[in-house]
């Protein structure tokens, strides 16, 4: 692919549009057949993801410059404009007047009179950069905060609901930063300080996480983790601390036969492997596609005896197995809104909707799975978002329904987490305020 890095930021937009897969998956898509140098893939993940990450924002600051209706805008058109603004707010490393000739080029492409609309509207945006009319504060704060912050309007209330005004403002501002990498140190290969010494020898800023024992963040990686030496190596697992936690309140055991019941890749299972050495793993997923990957893993990690890929539906887990599991994970599949630091497309791809329909299947899979577990046997249930529907109302309730299980309190089970669990019991991880994904955990334990 020709070396052309603001073609490949549109081609990738565009594609978007379409429906396409999500960024992530089609920027490693034309990355790889590009011939970017190091410095031009950064730029193009940046504008990518930029772009997506404030698109709300930057379609309101468009429409306040154009004198024809914003649905006039061809998709090629509008992502030329998006693109532009973008570096025009939220870059400042490359001149305006070099911003604008390259959009103007770009929108070539439609015609001349449609470069000289596009010319006209940047350099008038460059002009009253600084003059931008948002939703007023005081007199409509749900429609202010969805504009400046660039999320959804039925989101921003939501969260305004559950957890109050200045909260909500601190965390739509966190997730709209860029997150640093982390890491979970493959302990089965090498320790956490000689992997961080490692990574500082080749002037990586590596350090160790505050809570989880294997975990490592690296700031400022501007490359692909996947063309890391240590990577390639098996030497590390890139996950969320937040993630890396939830293995660590569920206390595997060696010996211990475990369900992963919603076991997708296999993150959290081969985590497990590295705690208990020996033992059973039963994943269950209903995706194959996802457990074939799994096994490959597992065979690259010689993982082949303790985990054990099974499709399946966890809703009907308790028909699908005679024996009983000593611990269960739940990691259920959820609205992801917790992650939408290193995923913006979430704030698009998710509807109001999608909440409910997702705490159904988390009741469900609750309803399905919890009759495997033995008697004083331990169950996790463990989702990446942040929304009450999907968490604590999933989990009040279940307890109603099940008088069998009790709910532990994981700040006295594991008293170096108490810092990240709440009043109830439950761990809660925000971005504004642990710097971390938005996870929920809930620790059950089945009674006699």
């Amino acid at each position: 692919m020709k070396k052309d890095p603001r073609r490949i930021c549109l081609s990738i937009l565009n594609r978007l549009i379409s429906n396409s897969p999500f960024s992530d998956q089609l920027l490693k898509s034309y990355l790889n057949r590009s011939d970017l140098d190091e410095r031009d893939r950064a730029f193009v993940v940046n504008i990518v993801q930029g772009v997506i990450r404030w698109k709300l924002r930057i379609d309101w600051i468009i429409k306040q410059f154009i004198k024809f209706p914003f649905k006039r805008l061809e998709p090629y058109v509008l992502n030329v404009l998006r693109i532009a603004v973008y570096q025009i707010y939220f870059m400042d490393k490359v001149p305006e007047f070099a911003i604008v000739n390259e959009a103007v080029n770009q929108a070539k492409r439609k015609g001349k009179y449609i470069a000289n609309t596009v010319n006209g509207i940047l350099r008038n945006i460059c002009r009253n950069k600084g003059k931008i009319n948002y939703p007023d504060k005081e007199k409509d704060p749900i429609g202010f905060l969805s504009t400046y912050f660039s999320f959804p309007e039925w989101l921003v209330k939501k969260w305004i609901d559950e957890i109050g005004y200045k909260e909500t403002e601190k965390l739509l501002n966190a997730l709209n930063e860029t997150p640093n990498i982390v890491i979970r140190t493959n302990l089965l290969k090498i320790s956490r300080d000689d992997l961080v010494k490692r990574l500082r020898q080749k002037g990586m800023e590596a350090y160790a996480t505050k809570y989880s024992p294997s975990g490592i963040i690296i700031k400022r990686l501007h490359r692909d983790v996947s063309d890391m030496e240590e990577y390639r190596e098996g030497l590390f697992f890139v996950q969320d601390e937040a993630s890396q936690i939830c293995a660590y309140i569920l206390d595997p055991r060696p010996d211990e036969i475990i369900l992963d019941a919603c076991s997708g890749l296999g993150v959290k299972a081969i985590q497990m492997v590295e705690l208990i050495k020996k033992g059973k793993i039963i994943s269950l997923d209903i995706n194959p596609k996802r457990l074939l990957i799994l096994a490959q893993t597992l065979k690259k990690e010689d993982m082949e005896d303790i985990v054990f890929p099974i499709a399946g539906d966890g809703c009907s887990a308790f028909s699908l197995f005679k024996c009983k599991f000593d611990k269960i994970l739940i990691d259920a599949p959820c609205s992801g809104l917790g992650t939408i630091r290193r995923h913006p497309d979430i704030k698009w791809t998710k509807k109001e909707e999608d909440i409910k329909m997702l705490s159904d299947l988390q009741k469900r899979l609750l309803d399905g799975v919890s009759p495997c577990l033995k008697k004083n046997g331990r169950m996790i249930y463990v989702t990446c978002t942040i929304s009450k529907e999907e968490n604590e109302e999933v989990v009040e309730e279940f307890l109603k329904r099940h008088p069998e299980f009790s709910l532990l309190d994981i700040s006295k089970e594991f008293p170096w987490l108490k810092e990240l669990v709440n009043e109830n019991g439950f761990l809660r991880t925000y971005p504004h305020i642990h710097d971390m994904d938005g996870f929920f955990c809930a620790l059950f334990e089945r009674e006699e």
